[in-house]
């Protein structure tokens, strides 16, 4: 499932898939994306880059899109490939970088960056 929160330029990805299942917050006002994968008990974090990133227009219609013809026919489909290295827990300057939205999701943690 996706939520756009126009008002605050977030969007969240819910994604129930059994072993496969995440949680992803796309915090535009703030410029960051974090994954937390539920298998892995880990969080994910990564600076937008808007070569690559679609703006938060842009998502909303790409999902309209799925939703209405069940295939996305545009160029912008946004694949992510985590490399693992060296894991930290968040600190009170981490969550002033990232939000609070990025807290709730990561809090307690160990965070890739």
């Amino acid at each position: 499932t996706m939520t756009i929160h126009n008002e605050n330029n977030i969007v969240e990805v819910n994604v129930r898939s059994g072993l496969y299942s995440s949680n992803t917050i796309f915090d535009y006002s703030r410029g960051y994306i974090a994954t937390r994968l539920l298998s892995r008990s880990a969080c994910f974090i990564l600076k937008i880059n808007k070569e690559y990133i679609p703006e938060l227009e842009e998502i909303g219609r790409l999902a309209f899109e799925r939703q209405t013809m069940k295939k996305i026919y545009s160029p912008n489909n946004v694949w992510v490939q985590f490399q693992s290295g060296h894991s930290v827990f968040g600190n009170i300057k981490d969550w002033l970088l990232y939000g609070k939205d990025i807290e709730q999701l990561c809090s307690g943690l160990p965070l890739y960056k």
